[in-house]
């Protein structure tokens, strides 16, 4: 292929070639699917609905739910079709959406992340402030941050993706659209562009990494230093959901882009691929609500008082 304009669309990695574990793939899927739109929406409403959970924590935490579910549905339903229908294609515009979409929602969330950190290290290391640094207008303003700053990196990325001419074939290595995969195709020798944006990437990454390490430092010199059990136990657990969710988010994503070249296989490649972008966002709602019982009993309010309308 000459160039990118005369590639109309892309063929996706199939899981199998199998007709029964293609189906098979489908309803693994579906079922994960159908668990994060429940858990997640149950989040969102929930929080909404509960007027005591209108707090800065379960603000940033339904904004959470938000993003995990864009990101999901960025991924799965186009894979779950092409397993269903036993086909690998994907348009080229299609393509360049599920490239955007999914570099929106992760920078998004990796940024979300961190402001959760910084209200988690007010909430105990500043908790007399807690009130004026995280007021209502900051805590919005700091959402929109994350969402702009989400929507700046991706349009970045995917202009900077598609601009380089793609001429050495139509087949990615990967079960969706990812940036490594079509920079993969490009026969362009403009490395100083790509190697620019790809350092200001890593930049950003490691300022909001080291920035959620050196709150919890702090977080746990506090919780240290609390004399009473009960107390420490109470800091712990509204630190270790949101721990948690850090630490499956960017292990998976680190062991899939920075793992050696040496144990890299297409099988495990997938498997990788799977656990860092469709495993978190069917999980967070269950590592968040597993510890924390004012969410739970403001679930529980919420069945309770759907049951009763009916």
């Amino acid at each position: 292929m000459s160039n990118s304009s005369s590639i109309t669309q892309f063929l996706l990695l199939p899981f199998t070639d199998t007709r029964e574990l293609q189906l098979l793939h489908f309803w693994l899927f579906l079922g994960i699917y159908l668990a994060a739109l429940l858990g997640n929406g149950l989040i969102i409403t929930t929080i909404a609905w509960d007027q005591h959970l209108h707090t800065p924590m379960y603000f940033f935490l339904l904004n959470l739910a938000l993003l995990d579910l864009g990101c999901i549905s960025t991924i799965v339903p186009k894979s779950m079709a092409n397993s269903l229908w036993d086909t690998r294609a994907i348009s080229y515009s299609g393509c360049a959406t599920q490239i955007f979409s999914i570099a929106f929602f992760v920078a998004a969330e990796y940024c979300l992340l961190t402001v959760m950190s910084y209200d988690r290290y007010v909430a105990i290391c500043k908790l007399l402030h807690y009130g004026t640094l995280l007021g209502s207008r900051a805590c919005v303003h700091m959402a929109a941050a994350a969402w702009a700053t989400g929507f700046l990196n991706a349009l970045l990325l995917m202009a900077n993706t598609f601009s380089l001419p793609l001429c050495k074939r139509n087949a990615l290595g990967q079960f969706f659209c990812e940036i490594p995969q079509i920079l993969s195709l490009s026969c362009s020798h403009s490395y100083l562009r790509e190697h620019a944006l790809l350092v200001v990437t890593v930049f950003f990454d490691l300022c909001c990494f080291v920035f959620i390490v050196v709150s919890y430092v702090q977080i746990l010199r506090a919780v240290l230093r609390i004399p009473s059990e009960q107390g420490r136990h109470k800091a712990f657990s509204t630190c270790l959901p949101h721990l948690a969710v850090v630490s499956l988010f960017l292990s998976t994503a680190m062991f899939a882009y920075l793992k050696p070249p040496s144990v890299s296989s297409p099988s495990l490649d997938l498997v990788v691929s799977v656990l860092y972008s469709v495993v978190p966002p069917a999980v967070n709602p269950l590592i968040y609500s597993m510890r924390n019982q004012e969410l739970k009993d403001a679930l529980w309010k919420l069945i309770s008082y759907c049951f009763v309308k009916q």
